[in-house]
């Protein structure tokens, strides 16, 4: 991995923004990502991020923290917040930024427990495969205080499968229609495919269930998102 998504954040930060970073994936066309974006502010943020920054208790930790919007908001409330992520150039930005606890590690490397843990802007892209996803929900919920939360946001994407007649011309015999391959290039390099997973609700429910969380929907978006929010299951 060449970490462009990192060395774009340094560029914006040191003040070399010149170009955006583009987006793709096997199902779409080439998107752009402005830079500035990443350095938003609480009220440039979407609704379902301000709810679930507004949702936040405790010892909090912010998985796939990027420049580190989230983090700085949760400490500026005053919370004890935790920043990692797996971008080196990300986590120099958040450390530059003023985050006082950031960390270039992976989520399954992490093993402090929290009152509350963040994955936002397609949280459920972590576990990368509908396969993986078990074993990432089992190890949020080993880092999980008693009367914790995980808030998890999410998109259903079978929109993007709908034909012109409102049907969907989805593969029965291809994996899960929200796995994806997700392409980064930036100032003319490319970086390979990232594996990246979206969920609709009822899936991300049913494999809370079998790994011992309750799963509540706790506000929706306007293109098909939502906001949920991860507890224990108590039997």
């Amino acid at each position: 991995m060449k970490d462009l998504f990192g060395k774009a954040l340094l560029d914006y930060y040191q003040g070399n923004y010149s170009v955006d970073i583009v987006t793709s994936t096997n199902i779409s066309e080439e998107d752009t990502l402005p830079l500035p974006y990443l350095f938003r502010d609480f009220s440039e943020m979407p609704t379902l991020e301000q709810n679930a920054l507004n949702l936040c208790k405790g010892h909090i930790l912010d998985v796939g923290c990027g420049a580190g919007n989230h983090a700085l908001w949760l400490q500026s409330k005053g919370f004890n917040v935790k920043a990692i992520d797996n971008s080196k150039g990300a986590i120099e930005v958040t450390k530059k930024r003023g985050v006082i606890n950031a960390e270039f590690k992976s989520l399954l490397n992490e093993t402090e427990t929290f009152d509350t843990i963040l994955l936002l802007m397609n949280g459920t892209g972590i576990f990368q495969y509908l396969d993986s996803a078990p074993r990432y929900l089992k190890h949020l919920k080993s880092l999980l205080n008693k009367e914790g939360q995980i808030l998890i946001d999410s998109s259903d994407i079978k929109y993007m499968y709908e034909d012109d007649d409102g049907g969907y011309w989805l593969d029965i015999n291809a994996n899960y229609y929200g796995e994806l391959d997700y392409y980064i290039s930036y100032k003319g390099e490319k970086d390979i495919a990232l594996k990246w997973l979206y969920l609709d609700f009822d899936t991300l429910n049913e494999l809370c269930m079998h790994a011992g969380l309750r799963c509540e929907k706790v506000a929706v978006g306007a293109h098909y998102d939502y906001l949920a929010k991860l507890t224990h299951l108590i039997n």
